[in-house]
């Protein structure tokens, strides 16, 4: 596994070193994926704003999720960025993808402070205040404190919506933690909004919840969610990749392990570095986002209801000390006078 990282991260100083000698020319039409949370969404439209506005690009949003978009990407080359994808959904696709030229990692650090796993409410602490010290195995062996809604002889616990790769992993996980057997219900929210409303609910209500999130968040910066230790060491890469990642039929035996570092990687096609140009490419390169300004814009969507493109518009407008690092002096000015 040395050996692939090294190789990885050498193909992929290949490929960013090859983007200085791209021609600079005028930018064409690129195909950013908007993926249906509010990160991404944010992102998306940021990307599309600064594109537009500063390199004079024309940006079409399309919908995406993070297993169909990489997909299509890998398979079609096509949408040419994907602003937020969560690597480790697709780390050994994604490292054959660049290993044979077909996707870049252009910014492997597009958010910072970044985590995954599982998380509870603070009222699911009140509620049971030895919580606060427990692993997760030792919380799996108590599925009464987290009665579901539909039977509530079984503990509910919150899963991922169809199409993001952290529902694969969670089933396969609720599997070799023996969770079903233990009086478990993986729950699915249906949406991303389904999910953010069980914790809303919950946290509201005062009543217990677990399930998989991730930070920065709104949800994590507003409601103040725990992340809970799994009580278990990583198992390994070959377990998580070949196994976790894998629909069940391509994991017949999944062995318990606490979730894997979280990496997110804004992924850009060869159709992005020849339509783009240099300056578009220097833009994703440059391009990072603050977690604790990240979490804040989140706030802001949820507590405003605020679409992506809303969004965009008001973190160019508050966080010119961010944004302004990212992009060349005349496209500044081009874009702050389009705010």
């Amino acid at each position: 596994m040395k050996i692939k990282k090294f190789i990885l991260t050498f193909l992929v100083s290949l490929g960013i070193a090859s983007f200085g000698s791209i021609a600079n020319a005028a930018c064409g039409k690129l195909v950013i994926a908007e993926q249906n949370w509010a990160s991404a969404e944010l992102m998306a439209n940021v990307d599309k704003f600064i594109l537009e506005e500063g390199y004079g690009c024309e940006v079409e949003l399309i919908p995406g999720s993070t297993m169909p978009t990489f997909t299509s990407m890998n398979d079609k080359g096509a949408p040419d960025m994907n602003p937020e994808q969560w690597a480790n959904a697709v780390y050994t696709p994604l490292l054959k993808a660049v290993d044979e030229g077909r996707l870049f990692q252009a910014n492997k650090t597009p958010i910072t402070g970044l985590g995954e796993g599982w998380w509870i409410t603070p009222g699911t602490i009140k509620n049971h205040p030895e919580i606060a010290n427990m692993t997760a195995l030792e919380i799996l062996e108590h599925p009464e404190w987290f009665p579901d809604k539909e039977d509530p002889s079984k503990g509910a616990f919150v899963g991922c919506p169809a199409g993001w790769g952290c529902q694969i992993a969670n089933a396969n996980l609720f599997r070799a933690y023996d969770m079903e057997a233990k009086g478990w219900k993986l729950v699915d929210p249906g949406s991303a909004a389904g999910l953010d409303g069980t914790i809303s609910k919950a946290a509201d209500s005062g009543d217990s919840w677990i399930g998989y999130y991730w930070s920065p968040t709104s949800m994590v910066g507003k409601y103040g969610l725990q992340a809970v230790n799994f009580g278990v060491d990583f198992a390994g890469r070959d377990n998580w990749d070949n196994c976790i990642m894998l629909p069940d039929e391509q994991c017949a035996s999944p062995k318990k392990t606490s979730w894997t570092k979280s990496e997110v990687n804004s992924i850009i096609t060869k159709g992005f570095v020849d339509k783009g140009g240099k300056d578009a490419v220097a833009y994703v390169e440059k391009r990072t986002y603050p977690g604790d300004i990240m979490n804040s814009m989140l706030v802001y969507m949820s507590d405003n209801q605020a679409k992506g493109s809303d969004a965009a518009v008001e973190f160019l407008k508050q966080h010119e000390d961010v944004w302004g690092s990212w992009v060349s002096s005349s496209a500044k000015k081009k874009i702050k006078s389009a705010l």
